[in-house]
């Protein structure tokens, strides 16, 4: 969310507010500029929305969804800066800053690279050791968060493709993004209430979700939201954000 910048337009923050419970707010890094930001958390205030931050690498160009070459000094230096632009946007609007989630590239590189997870958790936990550190489960960001004393919410993708080994099916792959809402709630339901996904080979994975994530610019943002929520509610489901009990 918020990942529209100067005059570029991305995403439908105004109509996906409404559908969903927490939100990954760009922080002017890979999308976002600070007026942006600060529209995207009054947005958020105005639904109840939970927020959380997204910091990314610093790449409009790319969009943060290309790998960049940093020490774990760097992103520590990035992550804990792009934080603490939008918590003061949180501060001057009255809202509570509740999580962050790395973006795209940085996000898929932490989840592999031990190093780069230890600078991202390192950053959230100096910043604010009461933040949720969203993760893939069984990554090396998971254990980085857990070993600086985060509380670590497990996240799966509604909206991704998943590869044999848990990992999301990089963006150039057949089945990356599944387009079809209904495909997407059903993979929803799946990681919620059995913990498992079918990959790309056809065999089950295990992805045990306490969030899902579904991206702002998939471009049947809408129907998948309010395809997974109906999924989900007639399972029975509770949605809500993450630490909101």
């Amino acid at each position: 969310m918020g990942e529209s910048f100067g005059v570029y337009r991305i995403g439908a923050d105004e109509e996906i507010m409404p559908l969903i419970t927490s939100a990954n707010i760009a922080c002017g890094f890979h999308g976002g500029d600070p007026q942006v930001m600060r529209r995207t958390v009054r947005l958020a205030r105005e639904h109840g929305v939970a927020v959380g931050a997204h910091p990314g690498y610093r790449d409009l160009v790319g969009f943060g969804r290309r790998p960049v070459r940093c020490s774990p000094d760097e992103v520590y230096a990035d992550v804990l800066y792009q934080i603490g632009a939008l918590a003061a946007f949180c501060r001057a609007e009255g809202v509570a800053l509740r999580h962050v989630k790395p973006h795209g590239a940085l996000y898929n590189t932490a989840a592999a690279d031990a190093a780069i997870a230890g600078a991202v958790a390192r950053a959230v936990a100096d910043f604010d050791r009461s933040l949720m550190l969203y993760a893939p489960p069984g990554s090396a960001l998971e254990q980085a968060g857990l070993a600086a004393g985060l509380r670590v919410i497990r996240e799966g993708f509604a909206d991704r493709g998943y590869a044999a080994d848990g990992t999301l099916l990089p963006r150039t792959h057949p089945g990356a993004v599944l387009h079809e809402p209904e495909r997407a709630a059903a993979q929803a339901r799946r990681m919620v209430c059995s913990g498992t996904v079918t990959a790309d080979t056809g065999e089950e994975v295990a992805v045990p979700a306490e969030t899902l994530c579904v991206h702002g610019d998939h471009p049947s943002v809408i129907q998948v939201l309010r395809r997974i929520r109906s999924e989900l509610e007639a399972a029975g489901v509770s949605v809500g954000a993450p630490g909101a009990d």
